[in-house]
């Protein structure tokens, strides 16, 4: 790897800011400072990283001098705000929000599938939405071996993809109703706990959320398949970590079961994990805190003549964020 990097996170204080710096340990990246940023509230408080204790500063304008490159994770509002001056102090942004996803010159990079794009930037680096990420591991390699032309799918995704807040009224609602009360509803429009919720972010005028949209949207462009047919239900669900995804695919070509196999197996960052008979397929709780994506119940569609019905799932926090963004900064 290259010479030691400034490193700095841009919303270090929440749970993706906090698996950012964990991957930065674990892989043990090249950092040769590290600049830790959030809002006024948490200015002071120290995180550790290799065993040092390392201050959280104020974010600011003039957060970025010297810096190398920069890990974004803290909403759309503030990187719209502030990759700029980090662009302009000469520091490449990372971006974990949506803020710069769809916008031409800016790649869209999944480290595994379009390392290449990322070559092509001119300051900013977007990370895609969680679900698309953990969706395309799958879709990706068998898209390269068959050729897709339509996919549809379902999503199950978990609270933390709230945040915080979203994994605390779970808890407070399972907590209410097991004392005989009411679950109070905040974060999401109706109770979670013991439910699932056909609702991922706001509704859109074509009636597809906008978490909907994305997952379209950014796979067509992570693809480059601006054609690509696509449609999908994003669900949450009461499980505090890592998404689920049923996906039926169309493909151009042929579709052999066990070439299709061997394709998932032999891609980077996926793996296998079918064997329904014996009870053997990806849940959430096995993929949290693994790099990994896993596909299971991988089957021939019963409705497209070239087609594939399968399960994929991937932890949300890591490789749909957190880790997806430092293997971009790697690539860098």
């Amino acid at each position: 790897m290259s010479k030691a990097k400034h490193i700095a996170i841009v919303g270090a204080t929440g749970a993706v800011g906090a698996e950012m710096l964990e991957c930065l340990e674990q892989r043990d990246f090249p950092v040769s400072r590290l600049r830790l940023l959030a809002s006024s509230r948490s200015a002071g408080r120290t995180r550790t990283f290799r065993g040092e204790e390392v201050e959280i500063e104020e974010l600011t304008e003039d957060s970025f001098g010297g810096v190398d490159i920069a890990l974004f994770s803290a909403g759309a509002s503030v990187s719209k705000g502030f990759a700029p001056f980090a662009v302009a102090a000469g520091a490449t942004v990372v971006d974990n929000s949506s803020a710069y996803r769809m916008q031409a010159d800016v790649p869209l990079v999944i480290p595994e599938l379009n390392p290449q794009a990322a070559a092509k930037h001119q300051g900013i680096i977007a990370n895609p939405n969680c679900t698309t990420i953990v969706s395309l591991m799958a879709l990706a390699p068998l898209h390269k071996a068959f050729g897709v032309r339509r996919v549809f799918a379902s999503s199950y995704q978990a609270v933390s993809g709230s945040g915080a807040a979203g994994m605390k009224e779970l808890e407070q609602q399972v907590e209410a109703m097991r004392a005989g009360g009411d679950p109070v509803c905040k974060v999401y429009p109706c109770q979670i706990a013991f439910n699932v919720i056909p609702q991922v972010d706001a509704f859109t005028d074509n009636g597809y959320t906008r978490e909907e949209m994305k997952f379209v949207n950014e796979s067509r462009k992570i693809l480059n398949l601006p054609d690509l047919k696509a449609s999908i239900t994003c669900v949450r669900v009461p499980v505090y970590r890592s998404h689920s995804v049923a996906i039926s695919a169309e493909f151009e070509r042929l579709v052999d079961l066990a070439e299709a196999r061997r394709v998932i197996d032999a891609a980077p960052g996926v793996d296998m994990r079918d064997d329904p008979a014996a009870g053997v397929f990806p849940t959430p709780l096995d993929v949290t805190g693994r790099d990994e994506c896993l596909v299971g119940r991988l089957r021939r569609d019963l409705v497209f003549d070239n087609g594939l019905t399968f399960w994929v799932v991937g932890d949300q926090v890591r490789k749909g964020a957190a880790l997806n963004a430092v293997q971009i900064a790697e690539l860098l």
